[in-house]
């Protein structure tokens, strides 16, 4: 039998969005603390270190979050690791995550100036004093918008994780849409929630970009 789109199934899709939101959080985390290690390493004096942590961003940069999703949801089952949807999509947003975090972060490391580092090595700070005492509270000020718009840009992505069968908002309105067949109605629904979420966040970043670009 088929039933009408009511208050109840927004609802449904209201609480559904609070797993966008908590893969959201987890995604951003991951991302946050692999990006740090990744943007470091980018401006770091050894080599080879560049060289690989570049090829990885590159690497990851260059494959949909669809194929890093499926990697990680099939793949790992082959080679004994057992992960449900939530686990899966968890580790694929935060790897792919990473490699944008560690570029937007790397950008305003390198955007101190040189004589910024310079006097902090003629003090004989060592390279990871110079990057807590010096060079990161700088670089905060010019990476807090660009993160913002990757933040907004992350809950739009988790909706991908619906094709893994992890249950969020996007993935209860294909069940809602299944079930009273009104996938007009249940899908603007849904639209209007990711609105709802992303749009304060998005003002924000405008707004931070517009008072730190005036404190400069």
């Amino acid at each position: 039998m088929i039933r009408t789109f009511s208050s109840i199934d927004v609802m449904y899709l209201v609480a559904a969005a609070r797993w966008t939101l908590a893969l959201t959080a987890t995604a951003f985390c991951g991302s946050a603390l692999l990006g740090l290690v990744l943007a470091i390493a980018r401006i770091s004096p050894i080599a080879p270190l560049r060289w690989l942590v570049a090829a990885y961003i590159y690497v990851v940069q260059g494959t949909p979050l669809l194929v890093w999703l499926f990697v990680i949801f099939f793949g790992l089952p082959l080679l004994g690791v057992s992960v449900n949807p939530w686990l899966a999509a968890a580790i694929a947003f935060s790897v792919y995550g990473s490699a944008f975090l560690g570029e937007i972060w790397r950008g305003a490391l390198i955007s101190i100036a040189r004589t910024q580092w310079e006097a902090a090595a003629s003090l004989g700070m060592s390279m990871s004093q110079q990057l807590r005492y010096i060079i990161i509270p700088q670089s905060v000020r010019i990476a807090i918008p660009p993160t913002v718009g990757f933040l907004v840009q992350l809950i739009k992505n988790t909706s991908l994780a619906a094709t893994i069968g992890l249950v969020e908002l996007t993935r209860e309105g294909q069940l809602t849409a299944a079930g009273t067949y009104m996938p007009f109605a249940v899908f603007t629904t849904v639209a209007c929630i990711y609105f709802v979420m992303c749009f304060p966040l998005t003002q924000w970043s405008r707004s931070l970009e517009r008072k730190l670009d005036v404190a400069r």
